[in-house]
């Protein structure tokens, strides 16, 4: 399959009539898709009986129903999220939706429920699947591939596609990310009767599961999902699409790399506009140039429009509200200076504080005067307005196309400031990874540092500390085949004395590795490298570094980013620039 999409790839990039032969009109994606439906998560299994729950001291036996919600919480028992208060609340809200009136009338109090014996029951479990013999891990990795062929493919037009998520998430709890309001809630299991079927009519349908039927057979060309179901917390709708190795997602990458490129040859123009509005006689034209003077520096998101139910405080660059800056005025000769706090997307919280040029800040002033804390920050703005100014200004110009291409001319400025050529590999890469995380602090990509970092962290400075006694005793034995040398004079010293060398050599390059790697590991532990990576940066510039410096690819992207930026290995050589 991914030797097939390199070809399909190859094809479409160095003879674009293939293109121009496959695409539609008026919004149309394919003419025939066929393909097997979801493969829906396992119904639960029941605790063992030996395997207790407790309330205030008492072993008591649940419902299946309330049994299988305990579960999720007893797996979770040893995660942080499990002692957070809003988490805890909202678990336990869900939990007793799920309960008999007897258990609702008993389990009244969350901090009596023992749930320990059910956490080392999940412990033991996982430590038996990695205790696997390597036949029973062979015929777990068998069902896989067959399951895998089944599901994990369709036919779009001509093509054999691969599917990206065709297994419907289990039910659980709902983590969230940040401070998220709905954390500790129940995801409730998806049925027959959720899913929603996109298929070609002259296809064969897909088989709901006997005995059920699926909630609606659609047949919409206009779209590239297969499947689409509405989750119930956020209510928002999930989908099952293609591989990011198809052609048609290939396609729609290049696209959006293209288009950040483009803006690329305009921006300055852009830049120069938006500057002069910050003097415009209206409110509404200082006001919509103030909002995309950050989108542009700070790489804020709009703020679109929240999705109907979701509760949680989050604010876009057009949605600020007065609450969510300070102003700091010149003083002694230092800059400009506001000061950002708010709740961005997914909770995450967004603090900066950034110099800014004196008719912004002065701007910044008027917009606030006379307001609440709570009142709008751009009160003759919002992202209608905006984009509709973003068009205007360039075809097919967004906030995210703002947001992709500061992102790409970062890594590729600092790519080219942070790279020498006297590095050896490991340095290289430590450089690449510093670039990225440029991009990323740009695009406010964080992450609570990984549970097991300090742990890991002392099993990689214990592997530094037994290197360094590995490196003293190699070199301790190099200066005493030296001295050797020096009194026998014969060719088997001297010999002796270049293997040494050569081991002291191989020690200080293994030493240097794993130093490197304990940098790059800590610089990390708050960063998430991986979104900006796979949504924001033109893989060209990754490609044409790799190349360029002698790097191996796979050292910068993964089997699966390799297949999704399969276009970008074949097209882009070491010249390349963004």
């Amino acid at each position: 399959s991914f030797l097939w999409c390199l070809c399909t790839y190859f094809l479409a990039f160095n003879f674009p009539l293939l293109w121009e032969e496959e695409r539609y009109t008026d919004g149309v994606k394919w003419k025939f898709l066929e393909h097997k439906g979801p493969v829906f998560a396992p119904p639960y299994e029941p605790l063992p009986s030996r395997v207790k729950f407790y309330y205030d001291g008492k072993p008591m036996k649940l419902s299946p129903e309330a049994e299988e919600v305990a579960t999720f919480f007893a797996k979770m028992l040893d995660h942080e999220y499990t002692t957070k208060d809003i988490f805890r609340k909202n678990f336990f809200k869900d939990w007793r939706k799920e309960m008999t009136a007897e258990e609702k009338a008993t389990i009244t109090d969350l901090k009596k429920c023992n749930f320990t014996e059910m956490s080392e029951y999940f412990k033991a479990q996982s430590e038996a699947r990695k205790a696997m013999s390597k036949e029973e891990k062979q015929k777990i990795k068998e069902e896989n591939e067959r399951i895998l062929q089944k599901y994990g493919f369709c036919i779009m037009d001509n093509h054999k596609e691969r599917i990206a998520n065709f297994r419907i998430e289990p039910p659980g709890l709902f983590r969230g990310r940040g401070d998220h309001p709905k954390m500790g809630m129940l995801k409730r299991r998806i049925r027959p009767q959720d899913i929603i079927i996109n298929c070609s009519k002259d296809s064969k349908y897909p088989e709901p599961p006997p005995g059920t039927k699926w909630k609606e057979v659609r047949h919409d060309n206009k779209v590239t999902w297969l499947v689409s179901w509405t989750e119930n917390i956020q209510g928002s709708i999930k989908y099952i699409m293609l591989n990011p190795s198809s052609r048609i997602k290939g396609e729609k990458d290049w696209q959006k790399y293209e288009t950040a490129r483009r803006l690329k040859k305009c921006v300055d123009r852009i830049r120069a506009q938006y500057r002069e509005d910050w003097k415009s006689k209206e409110m509404r034209v200082r006001q919509r140039a103030v909002a995309l003077y950050f989108i542009d520096k700070l790489a804020l998101r709009a703020g679109n429009e929240k999705e109907e139910g979701e509760t949680a405080d989050t604010v876009g660059c057009c949605s600020l509200r007065v609450e969510h800056i300070n102003l700091y005025p010149e003083n002694e000769g230092q800059e400009f200076v506001v000061e950002f706090d708010f709740l961005g997307k997914d909770s995450i919280r967004y603090y900066n504080k950034v110099p800014v040029e004196k008719r912004v800040f002065k701007n910044l002033q008027l917009f606030m005067e006379n307001k609440e804390p709570d009142d709008d920050l751009f009160d003759r703005l919002n992202t209608s307005i905006l984009n509709k100014h973003l068009q205007e200004l360039m075809d097919g110009l967004t906030a995210k196309v703002f947001r992709t291409y500061n992102a790409s001319i970062t890594l590729q400025q600092q790519l080219k400031e942070l790279t020498t050529a006297d590095e050896n590999i490991p340095a290289k890469i430590l450089s690449y990874n510093r670039a990225n995380r440029a991009v990323a602090i740009l695009c406010n990509h964080q992450r609570a540092p990984p549970k097991t970092f300090e742990k890991s962290m002392q099993n990689l400075q214990a592997k530094i500390d037994a290197k360094k006694d590995q490196l003293s005793d190699a070199k301790r034995e190099l200066k005493s085949a030296k001295a050797d040398a020096k009194v026998r004079k014969d060719e088997k010293t001297k010999k002796a004395v270049e293997t040494k060398r050569k081991a002291v050599q191989r020690i200080e390059e293994q030493l240097m590795k794993l130093e490197v790697q304990a940098t790059d590991r800590e610089e990390n532990k708050q960063i998430a490298l991986g979104t900006s990576k796979l949504n924001y940066l033109d893989p060209r510039i990754s490609v044409a570094w790799c190349k360029k410096w002698g790097i191996p690819i796979e050292k910068i992207y993964n089997k699966t980013q390799r297949e999704k930026f399969a276009w970008a290995i074949d097209m882009a050589d070491e010249d390349y620039e963004f």
